[in-house]
């Protein structure tokens, strides 16, 4: 169970570092987030935050929602996410707090989810990179098609995952282990190397992530490390410097 805040999605771009290494970017637009609700194991037999986020006319907002709103004394907001947390870190947040950039102090690394954009209906070639009939002679036109799909009598039905055209896309994606670049408070957005699920203007959720950050040249934290060795691999390279191969 790890806190999260929502946050929308501006687009990608590049960014140089100390070391003038040009690093990709998603930026991340870190409105307030505001404390509608607490979950408790007594009430509700779990523990978890209710987070609103963005703005919403208030003639948008039907009673029901608009009474919830007004219980906790938060204004409506256009999203609300629950996020699982346990009753330590329940404890440490209050109804109709506000919580923002602050969320990301000290953080190396993030896991941001967010719903992908969605390609309609794709064949088997886009959908799960299937190679395709060859073009040649005695083909007939299934150059894109996905072949056989059925068997036998027994047990005479095609089975469940079987991969085949279909809807691709729009389904929720989470992105793990991106490296926090840049924080920029006065304008309140945050710069993660990747790219980020969703299309721009989407929002996304982020939860602070538990890997291991990802070394990267230039940026404090984490530090690089030389990939472990094959010791066959390694036998061999010392065997080679020695003398060559054995005859």
């Amino acid at each position: 169970m790890t806190m999260g805040i929502m946050a929308t999605k501006l687009g990608m771009t590049q960014i140089f570092i100390e070391e003038g290494v040009r690093v990709p970017v998603t930026v991340l637009k870190m409105d307030p987030n505001f404390v509608v609700s607490k979950k408790t194991m007594e009430k509700d037999g779990y523990t978890a935050l209710q987070l609103g986020f963005g703005q919403i006319r208030a003639k948008l907002v039907n009673k029901p929602t608009k009474g919830h709103f007004q219980k906790a004394n938060v204004e409506p907001t256009r999203f609300l996410s629950e996020f699982r947390v346990d009753e330590k870190e329940l404890a440490n947040y209050e109804i109709g707090a506000q919580i923002g950039l602050e969320f990301f102090e000290g953080v190396l690394s993030l896991d941001i989810a967010g719903v992908s954009k969605g390609k309609g209906f794709a064949g088997v070639m886009k959908r799960h990179n299937f190679a395709g009939f060859p073009a040649s002679h005695g083909t007939h036109e299934t150059f894109r098609h996905g072949g056989s799909i059925g068997m036998r009598a027994q047990p005479g039905k095609v089975l469940k995952g079987k991969r085949m055209a279909g809807h691709m896309g729009d389904e929720l994606v989470t992105m793990k282990n991106l490296r926090v670049i840049r924080i920029m408070a006065e304008e309140n957005l945050i710069l993660v190397r990747g790219a980020v699920p969703g299309s721009k203007g989407k929002v996304v959720e982020i939860k602070v992530s538990t890997r291991k950050p990802k070394a990267l040249p230039g940026v404090g934290g984490a530090t690089l490390e030389e990939a472990s060795k094959n010791p066959m691999k390694a036998s061999k390279a010392g065997a080679k410097g020695a003398g060559g191969k054995k005859k």
